[in-house]
């Protein structure tokens, strides 16, 4: 038998160490994160569910609402990387609090638009508030969390994105049908109203409740915290040897934009179904003889989201306990490019469903094992700076995405070609994740790719 350097009673005394250190912070922090990004979601597509009755109220074509939707990534792409440098520079606990309450109010206002012109101002200022907090979250989580755990807990983070929609999908389309007249306006201004006051009462918690760096957490013991501010610098220390710490190597960096063009395919997926899965269950009663009230409409979109924030962390987890990333990246990609072009060609809304289910798995699995990657060579502001600058490129598909969709939906009359589109481009994203995967795994970082 070989020696051992260290007593066996030490391991095990690390060990329980960083369980209770990771147990206490993730209780601490993880909820409020993710309650933090249900709304943000929220706020960001439940436009999808005021266009069922807001079109009609502003003259939108279907076109028209495709670009309302996609304006709001214009601002939100222009200030993603100086917001998360901001994030970087002046603490995590005042950046996010100040994007809570700035896209909160402005989410709230959207209920008061007289016209298109204003819906398409209010969705880009409301992209400029929103700027950053994504990525900045996502940096955040590398000040607390080893890798060791990562993905996992980020994969609880992230389920609050299908769960927002699997969430938000009945409680907007029942605010829209059911508080119609509420406060003398319509339905859909309502749900702005009601669903944007939240998000801004969360800001003004957050800079009470948030920390920005372990030293700092007056929530954990003196021997916690010490623990916890070494295993996180000796990480930070080991990816500065050798990735990238600056901010202007990292945006030289090819694996980070490779990286964000992998993201554009995935996003592209992403934003097509949520800004229009209500209108294809709409369009069931063209294409199926079947009519469901808004209230159905929110209860039958609801069903892959919901479905899919199970698979999202059964999944994340698998990666954390084998220790592979990039096959969990890719296998749910490709799952979601071959279902999402045939959903329209099944012969029922149920089996129309189950194959959108499939692409919603597929989509929402793969997203927090794919924020894994970029920490595997960038830390500092290089990290604040190419995570920014991932989440940037990959969020330009939330502009082309619904204008795209709306735009063939108008064209064609039918959302089979949009769809086709969409899986192209996740194809697309299959192809760069192989490519990446041979680049990442040639790296000096040990990243378990």
């Amino acid at each position: 038998m070989t020696s051992r350097t260290h007593s066996p009673a030490e391991p095990a005394s690390d060990d329980q160490m960083a369980s209770r250190v990771m147990r206490k912070v993730a209780l601490r922090l993880i909820p409020f994160l993710g309650l933090a990004y249900f709304l943000n979601y929220i706020d960001r597509t439940n436009i999808a569910f005021a266009k069922l009755t807001m079109s009609e109220d502003l003259g939108l074509t279907e076109t028209a609402y495709g670009l309302a939707s996609g304006l709001f990534f214009v601002g939100y792409i222009l200030l993603e990387v100086p917001s998360n440098l901001a994030l970087h520079k002046f603490g995590a606990r005042r950046w996010i609090a100040r994007i809570l309450v700035s896209w909160g109010l402005i989410a709230a206002l959207m209920a008061f638009v007289p016209n298109a012109t204003w819906l398409n101002i209010a969705r880009v200022a409301l992209g400029i508030a929103e700027a950053g907090f994504f990525p900045g979250i996502m940096l955040y989580l590398t000040f607390w969390f080893p890798r060791a755990v990562r993905v996992r807990l980020v994969g609880v983070f992230m389920v609050a994105l299908p769960l927002s929609s699997a969430l938000g999908a009945p409680i907007s389309s029942a605010i829209i049908q059911y508080w119609h007249g509420l406060f003398g306006l319509e339905g859909w201004r309502v749900m702005f109203l009601v669903e944007g006051i939240p998000t801004v009462l969360l800001g003004i918690a957050a800079w009470f409740y948030l920390t920005d760096r372990p030293r700092q957490a007056k929530w954990l013991s003196t021997e916690e915290r010490t623990w916890l501010d070494r295993r996180m610098e000796t990480e930070h220390a080991e990816t500065a040897d050798t990735g990238h710490v600056s901010a202007r190597s990292s945006l030289r960096n090819p694996n980070v934009w490779l990286l964000g063009v992998t993201y554009f395919g995935i996003g592209y997926g992403l934003f097509a179904i949520s800004f229009f899965l209500p209108t294809i269950v709409a369009g069931f009663a063209k294409q199926f003889d079947t009519t469901f009230s808004i209230a159905q409409n929110g209860l039958i979109v609801a069903v892959p989201f919901l479905i899919s924030s199970v698979a999202m962390i059964l999944w994340s987890r698998r990666s954390d306990r084998l220790k592979e990333r990039m096959w969990h990246v890719i296998v749910p990609t490709a799952l979601a490019t071959v279902s999402v072009p045939v959903a329209m060609y099944m012969s029922s809304p149920l089996m129309t469903m189950v194959v959108i289910t499939l692409t919603a798995v597929g989509i929402f699995s793969a997203l927090p094992v794919f924020w894994y990657l970029p920490t595997t060579f960038l830390t500092g502001a290089g990290a604040a700076a190419g995570i920014a600058l991932v989440n940037t490129i990959g969020a330009s598909a939330g502009l082309v995405a619904p204008y795209m969709t709306g735009w063939l939906l108008d064209a064609t009359g039918s959302s089979k070609t949009g769809l086709w589109v969409v899986g192209g481009f996740m194809a697309m994203a299959v192809v760069l994740l192989l490519v990446l995967r041979g680049r990442l795994a040639a790296s000096p970082v040990r990243a378990n790719v």
